[in-house]
C-alpha cells in the first residue's frame, strides 16, 4: 500500500512578533484552561496574580534586562523586551495549558503602584499542564534581587503547591492535580535547595533535556 507525507514545516518566524501582537489582545485574555482560584494563590505575605504584559513587562524588564547572569541555567534567554514579550505571547498565552504569574510581596508597598497591593517581587509559571494525568510543571522561577533571601521564594512555591494540589472541594479550592514537577539544572544549587526544603523529592537525572544558549 502506498502512502504520502505532505508535511511542510511552518513558515520561519523571527524571535520577535509584529509590534501589534507583542502585548496580546485587549482586554488581555490569559487563555488558561483552568480556573484561577485567587484564594489559593495568596497568603498574608505574598500573592500570585496573572502576568499582564502591559502592566508587568516593563517593570520586569527593568529588573532583569541588564542582568543576564540571572539566567545561567535557563533554556531561553532574551536580549530585548520584544523578544521576551514574543515568548510570553507565543509560548505562554497561546498555549492554554501554560500560565505566567507576577509575584507580589504584600509586606512592601510600592507607592508607584498602589493597585498591586505590594511590590513586584518576581515571576513564576506553570507549563505542560496535563489534565489527563493530573500533572503540571513549575517554570521560569525568577525572584528579583531585592527580594532574595526573604519569604518570597518559599511563599511562591508554597502557593503553587496549594493551587495545583488542593482539591476543588477544599477551602481554598485548587485544581485538584496530583503531581507538580520541578526541573532544575544540576548546577542550579539554589533552585534544588528551595525545592527540597519545601518537600519536593528528587526523582533522578534527566540527561540531554534542554539545549542551553551559549
Amino acid at each position: 500500500m502506498s502512502y504520502i507525507n505532505k508535511y511542510a514545516p511552518p513558515a520561519a518566524r523571527g524571535r520577535t512578533l509584529p509590534e501589534s501582537q507583542l502585548y496580546g489582545p485587549e482586554p488581555y485574555d490569559i487563555n488558561w484552561a483552568y480556573t484561577v482560584h485567587e484564594d489559593a494563590l495568596h497568603n498574608e505575605r505574598t500573592k500570585l496574580i496573572p502576568f499582564i504584559p502591559k502592566v508587568h513587562a516593563g517593570p520586569y524588564w527593568m529588573q532583569v534586562g541588564h542582568r543576564p547572569e540571572t539566567f545561567p541555567h535557563y533554556p531561553a534567554i532574551f536580549s530585548t523586551l520584544p523578544e521576551f514579550l514574543s515568548w510570553i505571547e507565543v509560548k505562554i498565552r497561546r498555549d492554554s495549558h501554560s500560565i505566567f504569574f507576577a509575584v507580589i510581596d504584600r509586606t512592601r508597598l510600592d507607592p508607584e503602584h498602589p493597585e498591586w497591593g505590594g511590590s513586584f517581587a518576581g515571576v513564576v509559571g506553570l507549563c505542560r499542564t496535563d489534565a489527563r494525568n493530573l500533572a503540571t510543571e513549575v517554570a521560569n522561577v525568577v525572584v528579583f534581587p531585592d527580594f532574595r533571601g526573604t519569604h518570597v521564594a518559599k511563599d511562591l512555591v508554597g502557593l503553587l503547591l496549594r493551587y495545583t494540589l488542593q482539591l476543588l472541594a477544599t477551602l481554598p479550592p485548587g485544581i485538584g492535580y496530583r503531581r507538580l514537577v520541578w526541573t532544575a539544572h544540576p548546577q542550579n544549587i539554589a533552585s534544588i535547595k528551595l525545592a527540597t526544603r519545601l518537600g519536593l523529592k528528587c526523582e533522578g537525572m534527566m540527561r540531554w533535556t534542554w539545549v542551553l544558549p551559549d
